[in-house]
Parts: structure tokens; C-alpha cells; sequence
């Protein structure tokens, strides 16, 4: 059998559950046991009934924690830069391709949420000049 990595972690949102991988049985199947339940938010391991983690655990679960936040920040600001293009492809439709029905669908929904975020954007920005 291939080699397995000795855990699995169940994605779900603000963390995951943990297994141990086991293939060291007598009929060679893949036996996974839950042993943990995080929470990346509050950056909380809990044992699952009467588990008792190792360190080996613990160890395995904090790396995986580090890696998974690393991971969500790279994701968020790929969609971030996303975003952008999609402004700026949602400008050049509203200029060259948009009917009149189409831009009153959708016009106020825009300016508000732009409104909204050149709001943010600006009291943070002003926030960083005012610390520097």
C-alpha cells in the first residue's frame, strides 16, 4: 500500500477535524480514528471523548495549523487582486457592452458597495499615514 501520511485532516469551517491513519491492522484496510476537533478562529485543539493527544499529535496538529492559516491569508488576497480585475472588467462592460436595463439592474448595488468600500479604504489609509 502506498505510503499514507499518518494523519488526516477533515476541512470544515474554522478548522477541521483530525484522524489518525492507521494501515497497520490485519486486514491491511485504511482505518481512520478521530482524535481532534479545531478551531482556527479561537486556535483551539480539542481531544476527541477520551483521546489523549501526544505530542507527536500536538506537534502534528500546530504544524498543520500554521500551514492551513498560511494558506487562507494566500487565498484571501488572491480574491482580493480578483477583485480588482473584476472592478476593472465590470467597468469596461458598464462602458461598452451594457444595455440601459442592465445598468438599472445593477447601479445601486455598485455605488453602494463601492461607496462603502472607498469608505474603508480611506479611514484605513489615513490610519496608516497618521501611525508613520
Amino acid at each position: 500500500m502506498a505510503d499514507l501520511p499518518n494523519y488526516y485532516f477533515r476541512v470544515r469551517e474554522n478548522g477541521a477535524l483530525v484522524f489518525r491513519v492507521d494501515t497497520e491492522n490485519r486486514q491491511r484496510r485504511i482505518e481512520m480514528d478521530q482524535i481532534a476537533v479545531v478551531n482556527l478562529n479561537r486556535e483551539e485543539i480539542k481531544p476527541q471523548g477520551d483521546t489523549q493527544l501526544s505530542n507527536d499529535d500536538l506537534e502534528e496538529i500546530n504544524r498543520w495549523m500554521t500551514e492551513r492559516k498560511t494558506l487562507l491569508a494566500m487565498r484571501d488576497i488572491d480574491d482580493i487582486h480578483r477583485a480588482v480585475d473584476y472592478l476593472n472588467t465590470t467597468t469596461q462592460w458598464a462602458q461598452s457592452k451594457a444595455t440601459d436595463d442592465q445598468l438599472e439592474e445593477v447601479t445601486d448595488a455598485l455605488l453602494l458597495a463601492m461607496h462603502d468600500l472607498r469608505t474603508v479604504l480611506v479611514r484605513k489609509k489615513a490610519d496608516r499615514v497618521m501611525k508613520s
